[in-house]
């Protein structure tokens, strides 16, 4: 790793019309980029309710294939062709896949994460939203949602239209692998408290808005959207997809292998 590398202090105004983020609210690319030169970093996520939580960058965004939890090994086996992994990170699927032949693509809205990504050896990295996503009709065979990135289409409305987008851009016969957690899976009151004021104002209990935050630097904040398996299968009703199985384990993360329908 070179340390003396420093990130562009700079990215365009017109970044942010995008969906991607200027370098000074980049908090998530500013922890990956610490962590790949060498710095022991957390990951502060704030729910708009005051809630934070953490959890160390090396482990999660940098692990190898043996480190990785049982289902996201299980769920390589359903890769095939040519694959697109949205919100790529520190690109620790893409590098494995891309070690074993396959032809991946990635794309993440955080400048310093393609900038890490890079320097890590993947070369079809793109500084792209998922609200923004653009490729050209039938260009992948599988699409990547893990590290719960299922999540990041935010609310119902907005998933039915990336699905679409998703839908368009991906072959015939494409698999979508699709990550996210079961927010019912917990007895701590303050999740309960907040799934609460969700279902009173008609949302589901798993929507949230969240942001990341790194030293004096913060996100904007999203929307995440956590989902049962019978909610992610509501959630596809009507977008020509259909659950082939799902991956689980005794954790509250699961993974769903949706394929298409017609």
């Amino acid at each position: 790793m070179n340390v003396a590398m420093k990130p562009k202090k700079h990215l365009p105004r017109s970044a942010q019309k995008n969906g991607t983020l200027r370098s000074e609210e980049d908090s998530f690319g500013q922890e990956l980029w610490a962590a790949y030169n060498g710095q022991q970093v957390c990951e502060i996520v704030e729910r708009d309710d005051g809630y934070f939580s953490s959890r160390p960058i090396y482990g999660v965004y940098f692990s190898e294939f043996k480190e990785w939890p049982s289902i996201e090994q299980k769920a390589m086996k359903f890769v095939k062709g040519r694959v697109l992994d949205i919100g790529c990170g520190a690109g620790r699927h893409s590098l494995y896949l891309k070690a074993r032949g396959f032809d991946v693509s990635c794309i993440d809205n955080s400048p310093l994460a393609v900038k890490v990504c890079k320097l890590r050896g993947l070369r079809k990295v793109k500084l792209m939203s998922l609200e923004h996503i653009n490729f050209a009709p039938d260009t992948f065979d599988t699409i990547l949602m893990l590290g719960g990135n299922f999540s990041l289409l935010g609310n119902p409305s907005k998933a039915k239209k990336i699905l679409a987008k998703l839908r368009e851009i991906s072959s015939r016969s494409a698999v979508l692998i699709a990550e996210t957690r079961d927010p019912y899976k917990t007895e701590n009151p303050l999740h309960l408290e907040y799934h609460k004021q969700n279902r009173a104002k008609g949302k589901l209990s798993g929507q949230s808005r969240i942001r990341v935050r790194h030293e004096k630097t913060v996100t904007r904040w999203i929307e995440w959207m956590i989902l049962s398996k019978e909610e992610m299968k509501q959630l596809l009703k009507g977008t020509s997809r259909k659950i082939r199985r799902f991956i689980e384990d005794a954790g509250t993360s699961y993974i769903g292998i949706i394929s298409k329908t017609a």
